[in-house]
């Protein structure tokens, strides 16, 4: 992202109080200058490349470089994901691995370095975590992909981790298909949520919490989905479109007045959670670039930025987080780091 279209959006949208921390960590001013937003934004990169990173993190961060058109660092992330691809195809996994949708979080990264490169080892990089989605992958009886591998457990994580890369991959078809069969066994109707994880052994729930981070993923897959359908499936972008809404408009009856939402969104005994604010507001903004989404829509991703804007400490980390390594409670997460990005990413361009 050049610093100019940055901060030209900045300006156009109005500029958002930040706090910021003096050495002893201690929140002293608040400031509207956009060039300080703009280096809040690079710290927030910076920290970025310097977490540690499994198959989902790499992916995640990739995609955060890509659509803010950082294509040299993109490149990068892509080699090394290839580097560390399995026989089987999955991409960027390290130590002991069982994930089968997180390493596809890399498919779009390594398709597009492939394409700018023309890299042959980039591009059979890309083709092998597809034939692994396609032809290898564990799925349910009616073909939805599981998340790991030894377990038949589908995950709403893997909203986001599978189907935007099948769909650039020339797979629209199946993008959608894994979309339906995820909202089939985790979508509440009546909540209009996302539960977490279905067991298929237990043909049951294994946790049917409604986590704020997997509403996220679903939302921020769906959108990306969205983007890359052709034009001749204008049906299936129209269906694709309706559930997005439903699952935001599920988040925002929960959202508290700070802006942010609970780890559980459902659940206030849940701590305050900072993610999902970013992963809706990416949504949201790109529903708004791509005129899917009403207008109305734009005042609540504001909200959110706003209340994420405040949570960049000095170092440039989004602090609470559904935290690494376990997600279990507030911290730090790659993840939080790609979204604040993406966010800002959607931001920019749905301003013009």
């Amino acid at each position: 992202m050049e610093r100019r279209n940055f901060l030209t959006l900045v300006l156009s949208c109005g500029i958002f109080p930040l706090a910021i921390p003096n050495q002893s960590g201690k929140r002293i001013s608040e400031f509207q200058a956009p060039e300080e937003i703009a280096l809040v934004q690079e710290k927030v990169k910076r920290a970025m490349l310097c977490m540690q990173r499994y198959a989902w993190e790499q992916g995640v961060a990739a995609q955060a470089l890509l659509e803010r058109g950082d294509t040299k660092e993109v490149i990068l992330m892509a080699k090394d994901a290839v580097l560390r691809q399995q026989e089987d195809g999955r991409l960027a996994v390290v130590s002991s691995f069982q994930g089968v949708t997180d390493p596809a979080a890399n498919g779009e990264s390594v398709l597009y370095a492939a394409r700018v490169t023309d890299d042959p080892i980039l591009r059979s990089g890309a083709e092998k975590m597809l034939d692994y989605l396609l032809h290898r992958a564990p799925r349910t009886k009616e073909g939805t992909l599981h998340h790991i591998a030894d377990k038949p457990q589908v995950w709403i994580d893997s909203a986001h981790m599978a189907p935007p890369f099948l769909a650039v991959a020339g797979h629209p078809d199946e993008a959608v298909k894994q979309i339906e069969g995820f909202r089939k066994l985790l979508w509440n109707r009546d909540r209009k949520l996302f539960s977490h994880i279905w067991d298929e052994r237990k043909n049951d729930f294994y946790r049917k919490d409604f986590w704020g981070v997997g509403n996220g993923w679903a939302a921020a897959g769906i959108t990306r989905v969205i983007r890359s359908l052709p034009t001749e499936m204008s049906a299936e972008k129209e269906l694709l479109v309706g559930y997005v809404k439903d699952v935001i408009d599920g988040c925002l009856a929960h959202q508290r007045k700070d802006g942010l939402f609970h780890d559980v969104v459902d659940k206030s005994e849940t701590f305050v959670e900072t993610n999902l604010a970013q992963m809706l507001a990416y949504a949201i903004y790109r529903g708004l670039q791509g005129e899917w989404l009403d207008q109305s829509y734009k005042d609540h991703a504001d909200r959110m930025r706003k209340a994420v804007l405040r949570k960049v400490d000095k170092f440039g980390l989004v602090q609470d987080v559904c935290g690494a390594p376990n997600f279990n409670s507030p911290g730090t997460a790659v993840e939080g780091q790609a979204f604040f990005l993406l966010m800002e990413a959607a931001a920019m361009e749905s301003a013009y």
